[in-house]
């Protein structure tokens, strides 16, 4: 699949079009509602057509439609190596942030039992708001 600027999925940006679209000129909204629920099948029947109409320009040259079919085949299959690491790369990715924000959690959770080991804090009322403290 192509990379296409936004993609047919309910996400915040497809959503926030969608409401702009009918607000702005009701069929635009509906457009968007078509783009977000057949866009998937839209970009496969586009490519599948690009395809036939490749096949269609056939040279008669056998050996040469031989290479040819054998380099779109190779070209198709490093194109879904590509996409399986980039799938791969946002998974460590996600995993890495997710990590990342466990350490962070338990640094913060070491740090309030550290602080609730010392016991309350006495309330001076120097700070500004603070309850009896002069605004």
């Amino acid at each position: 699949m192509r990379n296409f600027p936004i993609r047919p999925a309910w996400s915040p940006l497809t959503i926030a079009l969608m409401v702009i679209g009918f607000i702005v000129w009701w069929p635009l909204g509906l457009a968007m509602i078509a783009w977000i629920v057949w866009g998937d099948r839209a970009i496969a029947w586009w490519d599948e057509s690009q395809h036939r109409m490749q096949t269609r320009n056939a040279t008669g040259n056998e050996a040469f439609e031989e290479y040819r079919r054998s380099e779109l085949d190779r070209l198709e299959q490093e194109r879904q190596r590509i996409e399986r690491e980039a799938v791969e790369f946002q998974t460590f990715m996600r995993d890495l942030r997710k990590a990342r924000d466990r350490d962070e959690f338990d640094r913060f959770m070491a740090e309030r039992r550290r602080n609730a080991g010392k016991g309350p804090k006495p309330d001076t009322g120097s700070e500004p708001g603070a309850a009896g403290a002069p605004a």
